[in-house]
């Protein structure tokens, strides 16, 4: 869109998943004429490149929210958030209506259990986490402001997977921490958790795509999922 032209509407996409990033691109490519804003909370230091453009950080509660947004003149709120991203999630529902902007709300579906899957489903994080048998090697997918919680359980060797560096020593007794991003075919994260012998999964219903494949493999091997609902 040229520099002097003003753009027809403005959208502005609370992001942070592939679904977001996709959407994004989807729309930049279908509406030349708007301005198309994806939001990211900032978690994660290097993000991936996104089309359009991007803000990071917080908004400063639901007032803030709603004051961005008359103030960047949006159009159209859409929440794509991640499915357990749910104060934000809840402040757009709160500052839409505040600003008068109507709001589009894109959640992933959430996982179903399939034939062969070994789920232990629990409500809550500290279920999860009481689940866990005792010698247990776990693969703690999780983002890290929820691993602490499991720090209690000096009985469980621990495989944590982040994307960034912690910027503190994780607070857990036995672990071990491998830098990446999941594996994209249930190959990889076979391989994943035969070198680790793993034995189970801890992992929140997230839905999508991108996740998945840790499911599959835990599939192929006949291993327990300690799996937190929604």
């Amino acid at each position: 869109m040229p520099n002097d032209q003003q753009p027809t509407e403005t959208i502005l996409i609370l992001g942070g998943t592939k679904e977001a990033a996709n959407l994004a691109k989807e729309l930049v490519a279908a509406k030349p004429e708007a301005r198309i804003i994806t939001s990211l909370a900032g978690r994660t230091k290097e993000p991936a490149p996104l089309d359009g453009e991007v803000r990071t950080g917080g908004f400063g509660g639901i007032e803030g929210l709603a004051r961005y947004l008359h103030e960047t003149g949006v159009t159209r709120l859409i929440d794509a958030t991640h499915p357990f991203a749910r104060q934000i999630s809840a402040n757009a529902i709160e500052a839409a209506k505040l600003a008068g902007v109507p709001l589009d709300i894109r959640t992933r579906t959430p996982w179903a259990k399939q034939p062969g899957d070994n789920w232990i489903e629990v409500e809550t994080l500290e279920q999860a986490r009481d689940a866990i048998p005792p010698r247990a090697r776990v693969l703690l997918a999780l983002g890290s402001q929820h691993i602490g919680l499991f720090a209690t359980r000096d009985d469980v060797h621990f495989v944590v997977r982040m994307i960034d560096p912690p910027e503190q020593p994780l607070d857990l007794p036995d672990h071990a921490l491998i830098l990446g991003r999941p594996g994209d075919t249930p190959a990889v994260e076979t391989m994943l958790l035969i070198a680790h012998s793993i034995t189970h999964i801890v992992c929140r219903n997230s839905g999508g795509k991108t996740a998945y494949a840790k499911i599959e493999a835990a599939r192929e091997l006949g291993l327990p999922v300690v799996m937190v609902g929604r």
